[in-house]
């Protein structure tokens, strides 16, 4: 593989990234490794097509979640209960396979005195989605996101996923899904509100 690798030199990118040549030149690498002929007629697009979905997929690593949360509402109306955004759809890849997670996602928080906007929360989701991730750092980094520039008294949130390096490889399980969960705040520390983030979950299935 290292000789494979010599035969495309580096191509200084501004910032610091490999460059759409090389990016290409790696899915033919690949392409050959797996078996097939880059060269055919059905691949010859193929490695253009590769890169431009790995920069929609992976998308998330040219965005800031505190950017996207950084406008909040204070006219609440004295509102201060659980607001939960819940099934919100989304798709990572595992960091160790870079195989497909496919799932949803379960976001609360305990407002004091300022709101988001709700995409905003979604938003989020897809930032740290569209990275190369494992469950339980995705769910602990938007918990995080939100605790951070919100500075609610809580946020709870929740995934469901069903991992496709399961699925299609190893064990190969269909249909299992992973749940983890983060609190943080008044979610963490009082069992009440915690229950009421999971009872509220379950009533609205």
């Amino acid at each position: 593989m290292d000789a494979i690798v010599k035969n495309f030199p580096a191509v200084p990118a501004v910032d610091g990234r490999p460059s759409q040549k090389e990016a290409e030149d790696a899915v033919r690498v690949l392409l050959r490794w797996a078996g097939d002929d880059p060269a055919r007629e059905g691949l010859l697009d193929t490695p253009s097509r590769v890169a431009k979905a790995y920069k929609e997929l992976f998308s998330g690593y040219d965005l800031a979640a505190e950017d996207v949360l950084g406008r909040t509402f204070e006219e609440v109306g004295g509102y201060d209960d659980i607001v939960l955004v819940k099934d919100i759809p989304f798709f990572s890849h595992c960091e160790h396979h870079m195989v497909p997670i496919i799932g949803k996602a379960h976001v609360a928080y305990l407002p004091e005195g300022r709101v988001l906007g709700l995409s905003k929360i979604a938003r989020v989701v897809d930032i740290f989605g569209r990275r190369l991730q494992t469950q339980e750092t995705m769910t602990a980094q938007i918990a995080k996101a939100i605790d951070d520039t919100l500075q609610p008294r809580g946020v709870a949130v929740m995934i469901e996923a069903e991992h496709m390096c399961m699925a299609m490889r190893g064990v190969q399980k269909q249909g299992s899904t992973t749940l983890t969960t983060t609190f943080t705040g008044a979610f963490k520390t009082e069992p009440a509100e915690q229950a009421r983030f999971m009872t509220m979950l379950r009533g609205f299935k």
